[in-house]
């Protein structure tokens, strides 16, 4: 009987332990989606549904969001407005006739006008019910009102020194809507008399009380209807860095004896308040999306517990041949990521069209933001891997003689 020495090879040798290449792994996570395909898109449309409202709620605010900056930065955020307040009794403070003048005077003011409420009303004919006025507003208007509102003529020309003393008339866009006026030309019946229609402006974003209005030239209004004057609205524009100074100034200057009667307002807050109402209604609509995401993780759950039941035999054959429990865990919850991975890429695809056609609808720039997408999908693997968790360690311990005999 001869000894070991120390060169000889040991009696038995420590078993290696198996494991799983990354390209195994992906093949058996698709065996149970390529088997049975039309389960696995059924499953991942829950997610998709999911995801594509987050991403289109996220993608259309953003691409409103964008729109509502570009905007502001074309308009401008210079403007403010000063109108009459009441008194103490309830009355309307009139302006004076020189308040646009004295406006103008103040340092950091850039170009001033204003427009006067006019109480005449304007029809489509003489033979319109008087009492259907449609919210159509008659104003004075100042010939450089559309460059201080940054307000455009749609159709048409605006009033110049050769037109503002003749009955001629430039309709707000929802003005020329309700009286029906389609092209320049057209007549209306504006304060007893006919009055030319010469041109139609485009929705004025700073000044929507311009859409209801007919506005008539200072010299018409004068000789026609006794107008005094006196403004009721005054729009200005100051340089960006003297906005907050002109603001503190404009009341005072307007009305020395009482500048509390002057409500001075920032045309561009207004759109801003707007932004952050769509922000709230934003966040709404992302809990809804998230509560469809958790509905879509609860289904493919529920076709993993069922996948792993009618899939018995082939891991308890797996088993038998050798695949440990982590292989089997692993399996199971590869083919659930991959199941919400396919939900979450098909579902921002989605999203991204349907913000894409909003904004085409609506003319705002595409702008959906890329952590959007990264979140989105992340998002679906955690549901997916949440989803998959119990119903791998499920698979993973079912005994092998058990699913076999199963």
């Amino acid at each position: 009987m001869t000894a070991l020495t120390a060169s000889d090879p040991p009696s038995s040798a420590s078993p290696q332990r198996s494991r799983l290449l990354s390209r195994d792994i992906l093949r058996l996570g698709t065996t149970g989606l390529r088997a049975r395909p039309t389960r696995a898109v059924l499953s991942a449309l829950g997610i998709a549904i999911g995801i594509a409202a987050m991403i289109a709620v996220v993608g259309i605010s953003s691409s409103s969001q964008a729109r509502l900056n570009e905007q502001l930065s074309q308009l401008g955020t210079d403007l403010l407005t000063a109108s009459p307040g009441t008194d103490f009794t309830g009355e309307r403070v009139a302006m004076s006739p020189d308040a646009l003048g004295k406006v103008a005077l103040i340092d950091g003011v850039e170009s001033a006008s204003s427009t006067a409420a006019l109480p005449v009303s304007v029809y489509r004919s003489p033979l319109a019910d008087p009492a259907a006025t449609g919210g159509i507003a008659t104003m004075v208007a100042d010939l450089d009102l559309l460059d201080v509102t940054s307000t455009r003529v749609a159709s048409g020309t605006w009033l110049n020194p050769a037109t503002e003393g003749l009955p001629a008339v430039v309709l707000g866009s929802t003005a020329a809507t309700r009286l029906g006026v389609v092209t320049p030309g057209t007549q209306v019946w504006l304060g007893g008399q006919y009055f030319t229609v010469i041109g139609v402006l485009a929705p004025s974003a700073l000044a929507p009380e311009l859409d209801t209005a007919a506005l008539i030239g200072e010299g018409a209004a004068r000789t026609l209807f006794g107008y005094d004057g006196s403004p009721t609205t005054i729009y200005e524009r100051s340089a960006d860095d003297a906005v907050d100074e002109v603001r503190s100034l404009l009341a005072a200057t307007i009305s020395p004896q009482a500048p509390n009667d002057v409500d001075v307002s920032r045309p561009s807050d207004a759109l801003a308040a707007q932004s952050a109402a769509n922000d709230a209604f934003t966040g709404l609509l992302l809990g809804l999306g998230s509560i469809a995401l958790l509905v879509g993780g609860i289904g493919v759950a529920n076709t993993m517990i069922i996948s792993v039941l009618e899939r018995r035999r082939e891991i308890g054959l797996r088993r038998a041949l050798g695949a440990t429990r982590h292989h089997i865990l692993v399996q199971f919850l590869t083919e659930a990521l991959l199941l919400s991975a396919l939900g979450g890429v098909f579902g921002s695809v989605l999203g991204a069209v349907a913000t894409a056609v909003m904004g085409l609808i609506n003319d705002w720039p595409f702008a959906l933001p890329a952590a959007a997408i990264g979140v989105a999908v992340g998002a679906t693997l955690v549901i997916g891997a949440a989803a998959g968790l119990y119903p791998a360690v499920r698979a993973a311990r079912t005994p092998p003689t058990a699913a076999l005999s199963s």
